[in-house]
């Protein structure tokens, strides 16, 4: 019998939106999956990119869903980013804060006095999702970097989803401050380290698992401290996202949402004219791309998708769209 995947790990971290829920609703299936993994030992951390909420607040909002959740389970690229200006910037440094309350809050905790202008002189800005900031704060924050002060950003996700669709993310608010400064901020979100390290080391997990929904943030990150990941189709990527996805954003696996993680390990093995994962096949036959196994049910659509995503990683030149089609259940 082949082992499940939350077989294979000692903590399950997770991204928040997209996996764990989408707005004011939770993602079916994510608090059960998620105690079941509690009752095995499994430790669980919730990791997130968004820096405008306290933990405290993630917290609550994830108990309200019925998600079982300490303040110390939740990770935010705000504190991983003021506790890396923490070690690069002297105790007591002037800070002017492009973001929320929480941002501030956290770069307080570290020791940093906060300030309002550029005028103050701040030696470092650090900027993070606001979704009610003002228009002027961008212009402190490009009046100081253009002044010398050191430019750290939470994160960069370019849109965030949410049950009513996809808007703006930190990485909007990051180009507008880039269009007016001849700079580049220190980052600490997903995908750059400092945010999984942070988790991982609070934790103290040897063998984790990162469910996200994002290439280019959530498993490009896992793959930049070698961690094993998990890509789930009920936030921003889907399935056209993963058969195109470079090197450096593939997943260790795949799975619909966050009940995957009891399912066996979806294994994909080449042949010499393609790629098989379950009953599914994915091929080359005159120099296109032919899958058989196409049944109904998200499982058996999953292991399609994983033999044709091997196949299209191998073969990048071949057009999948046709293929891809034939998967209607998987977004």
């Amino acid at each position: 019998m082949n082992n499940r995947i939350i077989d294979l790990h000692d903590a399950v971290l997770l991204d928040l939106d997209g996996v764990v829920y989408l707005g004011p609703q939770a993602v079916g299936g994510a608090p059960e999956s998620l105690d079941a993994a509690r009752r095995k030992g499994i430790q669980i951390a919730f990791v997130t990119n968004n820096a405008a909420r306290r933990p405290s607040a993630v917290a609550d909002h994830l108990r309200s869903l019925g998600i079982t959740c300490q303040e110390m389970d939740v990770v935010t690229s705000a504190q991983a980013i003021t506790a890396l200006m923490a070690r690069q910037l002297a105790k007591g440094s002037k800070v002017l804060v492009c973001g929320t309350d929480a941002l501030a809050e956290e770069a307080t905790k570290v020791g940093f006095t906060i300030v309002e202008s550029f005028t103050d002189e701040p030696v470092a800005v650090v900027q993070g999702y606001s979704p009610s900031i003002n228009w002027q704060r961008f212009d402190e924050a490009a009046h100081a970097i253009q002044r010398g002060a050191v430019w750290y950003m939470s994160n960069t996700d370019p849109n965030r989803p949410t049950n009513l669709g996809m808007v703006p993310g930190a990485g909007a608010q990051m180009a507008v401050v880039a269009a007016a400064v001849d700079a580049k901020p220190v980052i600490a979100g997903k995908p750059f380290p400092p945010l999984l390290e942070a988790t991982v080391e609070r934790v103290g997990c040897q063998a984790p698992i990162f469910i996200g929904d994002r290439l280019d943030t959530d498993i490009e990150g896992a793959n930049n401290v070698s961690m094993a990941s998990m890509l789930v189709f009920t936030g921003a990527h889907g399935k056209y996202d993963l058969v195109s996805a470079p090197v450096h954003q593939r997943p260790t696996t795949i799975g619909f949402d966050l009940m995957s993680l009891s399912q066996p390990i979806r294994r994909a093995n080449t042949t010499d004219t393609g790629w098989t994962c379950g009953a599914a096949i994915a091929r080359i036959v005159g120099g296109k791309i032919e899958v058989s196994g196409v049944e109904d049910g998200v499982d058996a659509q999953l292991d399609v998708l994983w033999a044709l995503a091997n196949l299209c990683w191998a073969h990048p030149e071949l057009d999948p769209s046709a293929a891809l089609e034939e998967l209607d259940m998987v977004p």
